[in-house]
């Protein structure tokens, strides 16, 4: 096999849609069709049988991208493979990262298994470069490096820190929060750097932005406010936003016109595609007038899949993640929860964009991994029912997932993205 990714050249390493900005494979398979991919020497072509408007696009090499220090072997998606054993597995100990918040620490809380930790990402015809911590933090010396989104990206923050902390020795290292908990600061002091967590579900205003206290049946999201949160974020040298499942309440989306300081508000419904759409466009406005392409980076993480309906991999109705132990290998499984209009929406937004951002695919490759999920095995915030203790799938968690696991993977795929696009 040739080596998937080849040392640096004086060649381009940016792949964009038309030109547009978003990189290349990063494409493949974000549409509910079959998307696929061919190469014709420095020219990429991405044709689908649907009838997307993304049929037959071309896909060039433009400039070296800021961290680059080799690229991808052409051809390679990086997203798209299977899962294999390893029994290397895990990065790193549960026990030995005392940043995992206690909704992720499933061995603690009593999971009996531990399989879920020894599975790795295999593309398919390339490998995914180790994820080289020293070299990560050397990259981000003298930097700053945000997670911006919901407990999803949080979980994938938290990742992060686990991957690198234990090269930094105790005294040299710290974790704070700010801003009534909506900024989590983990710091590097001899790298002098800074990985952080900001919360903001919707990335723009709403009335869950508390980051404590956010259980809000009844979800409004301000129009054309993403600074109140965005001016937080400046001076950010690698941004990953995510923002996803918090626009899942229904088909409707209540959007605020004015302020949430108004005495009368004036609230109108749109459809949540629309709604998410609105969303899309704040974020690629705010990156193009905040964060220099010459000199920074800005990744996506698409949506992060659930399982709440065992029924969507031929289980037993009524049934959901809870004692699933076993990965579904259907490898064209996509779950209902996961709504394909919305993978349409960034298509459709990013294309028309041009500025520079990076999609991590992760959702067909967690879509496989019902077993990954922390179950019943979390801290509970609110004491148990009898009723809930004599039916554990009523309460387990299908959205989150163990730490460490699969959420390590998405963090490779970011550093084969950021140093290897």
């Amino acid at each position: 096999m040739k080596p998937p990714f080849s040392p640096p050249s004086s060649s381009s390493s940016l792949l964009s849609l038309r030109g547009k900005g978003l990189y290349g494979e990063d494409f493949m398979c974000i549409f509910g069709e079959q998307l696929q991919l061919y190469s014709t020497a420095d020219t990429f072509f991405a044709s689908s049988s649907s009838s997307s408007s993304f049929s037959s696009q071309r896909v060039k090499r433009e400039r070296k991208l800021p961290f680059a220090v080799g690229k991808t072997e052409e051809g390679c998606d990086v997203f798209s493979g299977r899962w294999v054993r390893d029994e290397t597995r895990p990065l790193y100990e549960e026990a030995d990262c005392p940043y995992i918040q206690p909704q992720l620490t499933c061995q603690e809380h009593g999971r009996p298994d531990t399989g879920y930790r020894q599975w790795r990402w295999q593309p398919h015809g390339c490998d995914l470069p180790k994820f080289n911590a020293s070299m990560m933090l050397e990259t981000l010396r003298g930097k700053r490096m945000m997670f911006v989104g919901d407990s999803l990206n949080r979980g994938q923050f938290v990742s992060f820190v686990c991957l690198l902390h234990h090269l930094i020795p105790p005294h040299q290292k710290s974790m704070q929060t700010f801003d009534h908990d909506s900024l989590t600061v983990f710091t590097a002091k001899e790298y002098n750097a800074t990985i952080e967590f900001y919360w903001a579900p919707f990335l723009l205003e709403s009335n869950s932005d508390n980051a404590v206290v956010h259980r809000i049946s009844d979800r409004v999201v301000r129009k054309g406010s993403i600074n109140k949160h965005g001016q937080h974020w400046k001076n950010v040298d690698i941004m990953v936003f995510n923002t996803y499942l918090w626009w899942m309440t229904g088909l409707k989306m209540k959007i605020l016109l004015g302020s949430f300081d108004d005495e009368v508000k004036e609230i109108v419904e749109v459809s949540t595609e629309d709604a998410y759409r609105m969303g899309m466009k704040s974020m690629l406005r705010w990156v193009k007038l905040n964060m220099d392409p010459k000199k920074t980076r800005v990744f996506f993480t698409s949506m992060s899949p659930s399982h709440q309906k065992s029924i969507d991999w031929g289980g037993e109705a009524g049934k959901n993640c809870y004692n699933e132990t076993s990965m579904i290998e259907d490898p064209n499984y996509w779950g209902s929860d996961s709504r394909k209009s919305i993978m349409q929406v960034i298509g459709e937004v990013f294309k028309k964009s041009k500025v520079p951002i990076t999609l991590l695919n992760i959702t067909q490759l967690s879509s496989y991994r019902k077993d990954a999920h922390t179950s019943i095995y979390k801290k509970q915030w609110s004491p148990l029912t009898a009723e809930q203790l004599a039916n554990p799938v009523s309460y387990a968690d299908c959205v989150h997932w163990c730490l460490p696991g699969l959420q390590d993977t998405w963090n490779e795929l970011l550093f084969a993205k950021l140093f290897y696009p």
